[in-house]
């Protein structure tokens, strides 16, 4: 993490400056090396001392929604904050979208705005937005400046607070009159704030009576939510995992937090889960939730969720244990302190009352991820599969050298079903906003923080068009990003649930870039105005060579428009609001374990 909160440093305590020029020195204080950005008038005063920084690597994008996605991407690759800045007004307005994804989400983030100068705030004037009113509800915390004196202290904070306790995002506004005047620059030193960091330690009874529990119970799950990667807690889950025998969900934003490949894995649970995963969070007697906080597509109607269920809920945000779903052991502490604590209190427990039997458990868990395996048919149109290409960029690429971006929707889902995880900050994607357009700006992000790993932004037709803008930034800035657009000519999420719902009426969702039209944009054409390498790829026997072609290039970006059929659709399913007992593995099949039980 950076160290916001470093000693000052004497080369530069009592020195007097501009308030730009205390912004950039802040942040190389704070450790920012990488930032992204678009210059304005109401923070132009910053943008010239930029241009002299040895230490800031500054990123001109086309759109402050990309510096916002990118900052966020970065972040999630390198466990860094990830720092965007942007003008007044619409540039300002323009980063709202990703700071509330980063809030949703739990990304660390200082976004860096520039305002109108003090004496004109009120007044409506040119490009003038209560910016700080308006993110009140988004961020973790945000604040004007208009003192430059107090521009260190803001930045140091900003930082700590971004970092510290759950993270999340924090608006530094600052006036443009507080920019040009002078000050004296001071960084503060080492930052105490309690309210951000609560420094609570897991308390020993809660975590003696989860081991207690995990010890004795006979149907135990391990509900892994992205709280396990924001701590950079996989090693302890690992530990947990081996020790109890349990079963082990991984959510959405928590894939790659324990090896696909591990035994105990039985994939993401919820609307688009496997058929395992949902049945085991249905039918277990112990749920531990670890960093995860019962998130409507996780838990369907939540009034049926894990009726059978003793709940224990590991979080670092308090506010989160028993908001959704009441809780019996609730555990409040850093996941990695919670682990420290958990595993050795569980050999006790096993000393104690000996290891739990869990055959019977894993024999039902383990016919159901059998019976149940994901998979996919041939397309009935006979057009490319979405899911083999995907499949194959999984197989195709080494787990531990690629990381995989995705916007959202169909192409979502399927990539975090159909590829496999084996580690944490490899699968990095807009969970809880669910925001289109994130893929391409996330990959660039992950890319500049991530030099040495490959990263493969996946995106569907839909979304791509929302911020391919940004591939021109990754041209020019030599970012060699991979963008496969699983192009099905449609808003694919939205088309399925017309079919399903709607009685196939295809109201808006035809977006007339695949096979059969006039193919507007061309995205092959559409790559290499923007400086990167295009390509397509319009049949499954052509999967392999495109994907390795693509491979070879490192010098350029390169987007492969993967032309798929626009049928197919992602299974299993939970309907919006009813009960995980009625996922759907396939349109129409249901699985049987209510029958088997009730025969």
């Amino acid at each position: 993490m950076p160290t916001p909160y470093a000693q000052p440093d004497p080369a530069l305590n009592g020195v007097e400056m501009t308030g730009a020029a205390a912004i950039i020195r802040s942040l190389e204080m704070a450790g920012a090396t990488d930032v992204f950005g678009l210059p304005g008038g109401a923070i132009l005063p910053t943008y010239d001392p930029l241009m002299d920084s040895q230490r800031l690597n500054h990123i001109l994008v086309r759109h402050e929604q990309g510096a916002g996605h990118a900052a966020q991407g970065y972040a999630h690759a390198t466990g860094k904050v990830g720092v965007c800045i942007a003008t007044s007004g619409p540039g300002a307005t323009n980063l709202v979208t990703p700071i509330a994804d980063a809030n949703m989400d739990s990304i660390p983030m200082v976004a860096i705005t520039g305002q109108v100068g003090s004496a004109l705030i009120g007044t409506d004037a040119f490009q003038e937005a209560d910016i700080v009113g308006i993110t009140a509800p988004i961020t973790k915390h945000n604040v004007l400046v208009t003192d430059p004196a107090e521009i260190p202290r803001a930045i140091a904070e900003a930082f700590y607070i971004a970092s510290h306790g759950r993270p999340g995002p924090v608006l530094v506004d600052i006036a443009k009159s507080a920019q040009q005047a002078t000050t004296t620059f001071q960084w503060p030193g080492r930052i105490d704030l309690p309210g951000f960091n609560s420094g609570a330690k897991p308390h020993a009874k809660t975590v003696q009576e989860a081991a207690r529990l995990l010890a004795t119970a006979r149907r135990p799950v391990l509900y892994v939510g992205g709280g396990v990667i924001r701590s950079g807690a996989s090693a302890g889950l690992r530990k947990l995992t081996d020790l109890s025998g349990a079963a082990v969900v991984t959510t959405l934003m928590a894939r790659g937090a324990l090896p696909d490949s591990h035994p105990q894995n039985l994939g993401m649970p919820g609307m688009h889960g496997t058929v395992a995963a949902v049945a085991a969070l249905q039918k277990a007697d112990l749920i531990v939730a670890l960093g995860a906080r019962f998130d409507d597509r996780v838990t369907g109607k939540l009034s049926s969720f894990a009726p059978h269920a003793t709940i224990v809920h590991a979080d670092i945000d308090p506010a989160e244990i028993g908001k959704n779903r009441a809780v019996d052991v609730p555990i409040v502490g850093d996941l990695k302190d919670v682990f420290a604590e958990l595993v050795p209190a569980l050999t006790v427990e096993h000393e104690r009352h000996g290891k739990p039997d869990l055959e019977a458990w894993w024999q039902q868990l383990d016919d159901w991820r059998t019976t149940y395996a994901l998979g996919f048919q041939k397309t009935e149109d006979g057009l490319s599969s979405p899911q083999h290409v995907i499949q194959r960029l999984g197989e195709l690429n080494d787990p531990e050298q690629t990381i995989y971006t995705s916007g959202v929707g169909q192409h979502q889902m399927w990539a975090s079903q159909f590829i496999k995880y084996e580690h944490p900050n490899t699968w990095i994607n807009s969970g809880g906003l669910g925001t289109m357009g994130f893929s391409v700006p996330a990959a660039m992000g992950a890319q500049v923080g991530m030099r040495d790993k490959q990263v493969w932004a996946i995106d569907g037709d839909g979304c791509f068009q929302m911020t391919n803008q940004e591939l021109v930034t990754c041209a020019i800035n030599e970012i060699p990003i991979k963008v496969a657009v699983v192009n099905n000519s449609s808003l694919g999420m939205v088309r399925q649930w017309q079919t399903l719902f709607y009685e196939s009426r295809y109201s808006n969702t035809d977006l007339h870039t695949g096979h059969g039209t006039r193919r507007i944009p061309d995205f092959v054409k559409l790559a290499e105005a923007m400086g990167c390498v295009g390509l397509r790829c319009e049949s499954d026997a052509d999967v392999d060579a495109t994907i390795k072609r693509a491979n070879e290039i490192n010098d350029q970006p390169v987007v492969v428009d993967f032309t798929v059929s626009r049928d197919a659709m992602v299974w299993p399913m939970v309907a919006a609001g009813v009960s995980n007992d009625e996922i759907q593995y396939a349109r129409g099949v249901a699985p049987a374990w209510e029958r088997e039980e009730n025969a």
